[in-house]
């Protein structure tokens, strides 16, 4: 089924970009992360365009967060209030992110960096999944059981100033570091057209000491907001959404966040994290043959 993009400016099979959706759907309800890690690569591999390609795959985070934040505010997994925080931060981080897309567009070093960016983040963050997963698929050690770790924050929030109360998680941290953590996600969501969610998530729980009951809804909570305002900057700025690759990404992520959420209550999470973790590993070496291997055309023509 041959749909035609407006924007990227070809045509693509409708039923791989909703297979692509379905993946992302599945992602989030596997794990809470938007899944605009993995579209975004995965779409640049179909032969979108770059730029395209993390504008539109941010646009569909939007839509694939809103039932899971839904979801966790029902049951009370939403810190709200930490959750404006890092918005706010992360508002600001994508106009400094759009300053940065249009500047490496600019001087046509846009592809070049999200690609590396990608293989940079995605090696790393699947290098760290891959190796707790296997860590806790080990048999267990015959000493003695250790007792659940303290949650805490890392020293570097308690050296900030300012102090504020954040019921819902517990805390009594600097609204600083949120805003920081905020501003860093929206410039990788303006560049790399991600949620953040795979960065977000670990940095709740080991830098601020975030209860792990309240981290997946907040985390979704500000990728919601993020991505919204990243869709209106990209809009506004680089004009590289394409509506209908959104629609096509959306019509698969609904049926895929429903089929991800089943998954996740038959399968052991250690050996699901393991799974993601290769793939991710598999699609960051892909990337990075993909910067050192001279394409069939070196010149293209871009229309103005």
């Amino acid at each position: 089924m041959d749909v035609y993009l407006p924007i990227a400016n070809l045509s693509v099979d409708g039923l791989v970009i909703v297979a692509l959706g379905a993946l992302t759907g599945i992602l989030s309800g596997l794990f809470g992360v938007g899944g605009g890690f993995l579209t975004t690569p995965l779409l640049i591999f179909y032969g979108v365009p770059p730029t395209v390609a993390a504008a539109s795959a941010s646009t569909q985070v939007t839509g694939a967060s809103v039932s899971g934040v839904l979801a966790h505010g029902r049951r009370g997994g939403v810190d709200y209030r930490l959750g404006a925080v890092t918005v706010a931060g992360g508002v600001v981080g994508a106009f400094v992110g759009a300053i940065l897309f249009r500047f490496f567009q600019s001087i046509g070093q846009i592809d070049v960096v999200i690609s590396i960016l990608y293989v940079v983040m995605l090696g790393t963050i699947g290098t760290l999944m891959a190796r707790e997963a296997w860590q806790s698929l080990r048999p267990a050690e015959e000493d003695a059981p250790r007792g659940p770790m303290k949650r805490r924050h890392h020293p570097l929030v308690t050296a900030l100033p300012l102090r504020w109360r954040f019921y819902g998680s517990g805390l009594y941290i600097s609204p600083l570091a949120p805003l920081i953590l905020g501003v860093l996600v929206g410039m990788l969501t303006m560049l790399m057209g991600v949620g953040g969610g795979f960065i977000l998530v670990p940095a709740m729980l080991y830098i601020l000491g975030m209860s792990a009951q309240v981290v997946v809804g907040t985390s979704l909570f500000n990728i919601l907001f993020v991505t919204m305002a990243t869709t209106i900057v990209h809009a506004l700025t680089t004009q590289a959404v394409d509506i209908v690759l959104v629609a096509l990404l959306l019509l698969g992520s609904v049926s895929g966040a429903q089929l991800g959420t089943l998954v996740a209550q038959r399968v052991k999470p250690e050996m699901l994290r393991l799974v993601l973790a290769a793939l991710v590993l598999v699609i960051a070496l892909r990337m990075l043959f993909g910067l050192g291997y001279e394409p069939d055309e070196i010149y293209t023509v871009v229309p103005l």
